[in-house]
């Protein structure tokens, strides 16, 4: 079989990406070397003294506009592209590597706007600590390419080069706060464990291989009823699927999540709340309810990891959440209920294997409608939490009295947790009443849902302590102000239209639940 040239026009989204990625990298080559003006006074010998101008960073303001552009030109690609998709089961490209169908595209576009939002906020939260880098744009690509290859794959050796792709950019962006320990805690912490997941990948994948003779997922699945019974394929699909309950940061294998998104730059947090938990739980979808689910029978004995997933969504769910009630730093509490949101995604993917097609597009929605709101809660947080020494600000006694000093983003930051917290009309809302109710059409999902209804309801108080300090409690007389809003017409941009989404979603859902449900 020869290379096709169609797989170019197919893989798109993958290789522009890639491009931009390069391209930034150069732009921001050239911005370095770039002279600013003003002359400084250099010592010389005695005998004489003259000002030169001294070669410092130039302003690479510039990056982020052009980072948006090319991102939403790589998403109108990603538009686009449905419309070559012929029949249900999508393109397969280079040698059935990767495979493009509507599923895959949903997921990037997902992925692609929570980046552009999120990118949009970064700027100035990245001057105002000093870290104006150019490579926080060129990483942000090569991630996103990462996960658009975890999406789209179609084999597990793409998986794996997907999940390695995605990490590496995310382990240099978390540690890019140099000046930091608690970013280079947080960089170390997910660089260690995420050496130990890829490890417990690529165990994982070589016994599937050694066991099934094949790493193709569409192989594999036709012949998983077959090979279920051996021990080798059973412990490799169950090493599998650890390393990526690592990855969306599920109880047990959470504790690295906490003081990574609490360390890490405020913008790289959501983008590692929001993308790299999408695509894992894409990746998720493809390995476990696609191959290894049958929606006719889908309590075979091959699919196990039901029952496995079962247990560790109500895990997830309840320690998630109740161990954000006792946080006093908003990121903190933002990072246990990420946590506690992927026990509600699982649910979603639960129902994918048990339920069948129909709860796909639950799932797709309630991963768009978290995107768009994480992000726009941690621009917020980026937004009002600047320290006047430079630090961050980020307890519940710095956020009192928030609502009268910063109105527009207490309004903003309320929108973001009310539809965290599941209130309507947002986007969360929507989110968990279409999740919770594909569930329901299974008997046995019934006291999963019920746990689910019942940990939703635990985090409502965690997300009003926030609205209650900024609306309803003074500052201290005597402490020095809490924050310094950063000014930027971008990130107020960002944040709005974010805001605008969560309510649009809340209010006019019937779009987006009709394309996510197409999405196959």
């Amino acid at each position: 079989m020869t290379f096709d040239v169609a797989d170019l026009q197919n893989s798109a989204p993958l290789l522009l990406l890639t491009v931009a990625g390069l391209v930034l990298m150069l732009l921001d080559a050239f911005s370095r070397s770039k002279l600013v003006g003003a002359p400084y006074q250099k010592k010389m010998p005695a005998e004489t003294s003259e000002a030169y101008p001294l070669p410092v960073a130039g302003s690479r303001g510039y990056l982020m506009p052009v980072t948006v552009l090319l991102l939403l030109g790589i998403l109108a690609v990603v538009a686009w592209l449905p419309g070559q998709i012929h029949g249900d089961h999508g393109v397969f490209m280079y040698r059935d590597m990767l495979v493009l169908d509507r599923f895959g595209l949903l997921v990037s576009g997902i992925c692609i706007v929570g980046a552009i939002l999120g990118v949009m906020t970064a700027p100035a939260f990245l001057r105002a600590h000093g870290l104006e880098m150019g490579e926080y744009y060129a990483l942000v690509m090569f991630s996103l390419a990462g996960m658009v290859i975890l999406v789209m794959a179609a084999d597990l050796v793409t998986v794996f080069l997907g999940v390695e792709i995605m990490s590496l950019g995310v382990y240099v962006l978390a540690g890019m706060w140099r000046k930091s320990q608690r970013s280079a805690e947080a960089a170390m912490k997910y660089f260690l464990v995420g050496a130990f997941v890829s490890g417990l990948l690529l165990y994982g994948i070589a016994l599937v291989y050694g066991s099934v003779g094949t790493t193709l997922l569409s192989e594999i699945r036709s012949r998983a009823p077959v090979f279920a019974s051996r021990p080798l394929f059973y412990i490799g699909w169950m090493l599998i699927f650890v390393s990526f309950l690592f990855k969306v940061a599920a109880v047990p294998f959470h504790m690295w999540a906490p003081d990574t998104y609490d360390g890490a730059p405020t913008p790289v947090s959501g983008f590692m709340m929001t993308g790299v938990k999408a695509a894992a739980f894409a990746g998720l979808y493809r390995l476990f309810a696609v191959t290894l689910g049958d929606s006719q029978n889908a309590l075979q004995a091959y699919t196990g990891w039901v029952h496995a997933a079962y247990g560790i969504a109500i895990l997830t769910m309840t320690l998630g959440n109740l161990a954000a009630l006792h946080q006093e730093s908003i990121k903190r509490m933002l990072a246990y209920s990420s946590i506690a949101h992927a026990g509600y995604l699982l649910i979603g993917l639960i129902a994918m294997a048990v339920v069948g097609d129909s709860a796909r597009g639950p799932l797709l929605f309630y991963l768009a409608a978290y995107t768009v709101t994480v992000v726009g809660a941690m621009g917020v947080v980026g937004w009002l939490s600047r320290d006047l020494r430079g630090g961050e600000r980020l307890t519940l006694d710095d956020w009192a009295g928030m609502g009268q000093r910063h109105p527009a983003g207490a309004l903003a930051m309320t929108i973001f947790l009310l539809s965290l917290g599941g209130f309507p009309p947002t986007a969360g809302f929507f989110g968990k009443f279409y999740l919770f109710r594909v569930a329901l059409e299974k008997p046995s999902l019934l006291p999963l849902v019920l746990i689910g209804i019942a940990n939703s309801l635990i985090s409502v108080y965690y997300y009003l302590r926030v609205i209650t300090a900024m609306y309803f409690r003074a500052p201290a007389p005597s402490s020095e102000p809490a924050s310094e809003p950063l000014s930027s017409t971008a990130l107020s941009v960002g944040v709005l239209i974010a805001a605008l989404l969560v309510l649009g979603l809340g209010l006019m859902p019937e779009w987006l639940a009709n394309l996510c449900a197409a999405a196959n």
